[in-house]
């Protein structure tokens, strides 16, 4: 029998990045099968209710409580879950959740201030508090000298702008809002990866964007420098590359940087221009999702549609080999990557009347990229629309020769109120897959695994069974682990778990798209 436990800890606030990890803390076991450490604003308290936990349960919480909810089966299972998240949470602290003992030698600092003050030699401040504090905790750092991680979103593009002007006359860095990945100096500060050292500086406003040239970059022998997440909407006409503008400045002034990619979904093109040309002396690749130009330039910088062919031209320049991307797997990697030869054997199981793609996808820019490459080659595809049963065709316009195709980015708000994210917590990705890609008409379901600091400890794993389960029914699982070598997960094991689940598994992100179209498009 499942039994809930939750307990709320009122005037203890903490940051979503602990939240994540504790969640992830209580959700590690098999007898517990859902749990959630979070702030109680409304949102998370009409969650919680909606999910039967008792509203006098939660009498007087606010957003500055602290909540711990767990489903388990039993309460001692349950009572182990919260005790993980309480002890990660407060290091130290009692049951109560006040500080006890000698752990605590001084009061945690109140203000950005107090922290720098605390910690003279950091030069970097990460803000993960909700968009409406986010801007002033921004400046705060600023104002003690800092750089900034910008890890909230929900910030409005004048606060953005008015930060990134301030950052650029104080010669400092605001990576963000919404910037989830950077790598400073060889330390990785969000969602990042283990990646070796390399002569490629990549400046990105796009976060599993970056992540997923770095990791390439890092199996193909070559490494990064520096990667400067800049946020999604730095890029715009409404911001004008501000920080990107900076950061290419930076790294062009940067001896270890030979090359600069610039990662990004199509941005406004004379802001691009303006970017692109604030190096003066490095090389730059522009690797703009969905994004062409009838000499393959964009303001004399070779301009890649895909992140991997923004990854391929920076080879070029740097005189390495380029990989061959058609099945064979790097040198330490111990699982074959099935593709093409395996898929095309493998179209043929796909069952009869079978011609729609489904995505269900961890990382946002991923998903962008696979319904780009899916439209060249299938027609229109539909993004994060909801899938019902009595959906009409009529209402999602016209669908394309072998459609519909729908590409749902599992990191939007809409799939996330009220638990984290899908890379932390793949079961909202399990449970999604195992309402909507059963349908008799689809021939292929698309995903990407995504693992390194902060991901959970095993993403394929949690979704395998699943996987075995659409090919067992008829429909063909394209997958691609965005990864590197040293990432704690495993790439290889990661590679390998999806293929004993009969998944078939590329090199890329933008060749499980091409497989998947190449199955859904089958004769």
């Amino acid at each position: 029998m499942t039994v809930s436990q939750i307990v709320a800890f009122p005037g203890a606030y903490r940051d979503s990045l602990l939240l994540l990890g504790a969640t992830r803390a209580m959700q590690d076991s098999e007898d517990v099968s859902w749990a959630s450490a979070a702030m109680a604003t409304p949102a998370v308290v009409a969650d919680l209710t909606g999910r039967g936990f008792e509203p006098g349960s939660l009498a007087g919480a606010d957003a500055n409580a602290l909540v711990l909810a767990v489903e388990a089966a039993g309460d001692p299972a349950a009572q182990q879950a919260l005790d993980r998240g309480r002890t990660l949470l407060f290091d130290g602290a009692g049951r109560d959740g006040e500080d006890s003992g000698p752990a605590r030698d001084r009061p945690d600092p109140r203000t950005v201030g107090e922290a720098a003050r605390l910690l003279p030699a950091a030069n970097v401040a990460v803000v993960s508090v909700p968009g409406q504090y986010a801007a002033l905790a921004a400046h705060s750092a600023l104002t003690a000298g800092l750089h900034v991680l910008l890890f909230s979103d929900n910030v409005t593009l004048e606060d953005e702008v008015a930060l990134k002007r301030r950052a650029s006359r104080l010669g400092r860095l605001v990576m963000g809002p919404g910037a989830g990945t950077a790598m400073l100096g060889g330390v990785g500060l969000g969602f990042a990866n283990a990646v070796g050292r390399g002569p490629v500086g990549v400046v990105a406003a796009a976060g599993t964007g970056a992540q997923e040239v770095m990791t390439l970059l890092d199996q193909w022998g070559i490494g990064v420098s520096q990667v400067i997440g800049v946020g999604g909407r730095d890029l715009s006409a409404g911001v004008g590359g501000l920080m990107a503008r900076d950061a290419v400045r930076a790294l062009d002034a940067d001896p270890a940087t030979e090359v600069i990619l610039l990662v990004s979904k199509p941005p406004d093109e004379n802001v691009a221009r303006t970017v692109i040309g604030a190096s003066r002396d490095t090389p730059v690749v522009a690797a703009c999702v969905g994004m062409s130009a009838p000499d393959g330039r964009l303001a004399g910088a070779p301009l890649a549609a895909t992140l991997e062919g923004g990854a391929l031209k920076v080879a070029e320049i740097l005189g390495r080999p380029v990989p061959d991307l058609s099945g064979v797997p790097s040198a330490r990697a111990e699982v074959a990557i099935r593709w093409p030869r395996a898929s095309q054997a493998d179209t043929g199981q796909v069952g009869p009347g079978r011609s729609a793609v489904r995505g269900f996808f961890t990382g946002g820019t991923l998903c962008y990229e696979a319904q780009v490459i899916l439209t060249e080659s299938l027609g229109p595809v539909y993004s994060n629309i909801p899938l019902r049963p009595e959906l009409a065709l009529s209402e999602l316009g016209s669908p394309g020769p072998a459609g519909p195709h729908i590409c749902l980015d599992l990191g939007e708000e809409e799939y996330t109120q009220g638990r984290p994210h899908p890379m932390i917590d793949p079961a909202a990705r399990r449970e999604i897959m195992q309402e909507q890609a059963f349908g008799p008409d689809v021939a292929a379901v698309l995903l990407d695994v995504v693992i390194g600091y902060g991901s959970h400890p095993d993403p394929a794993g949690e979704i395998a069974g699943t996987c075995a389960g659409i090919v067992a029914g008829g429909a063909a699982v394209v997958g691609y682990v965005l990864g590197a070598h040293d990432d704690r997960q495993g790439l290889a094991r990661q590679r390998e778990t999806l293929a004993e689940a009969g998944v078939i598994v590329t090199a890329s992100a933008a060749q499980a798209a091409r497989v998947a179209a190449m199955i859904a498009g089958r004769p």
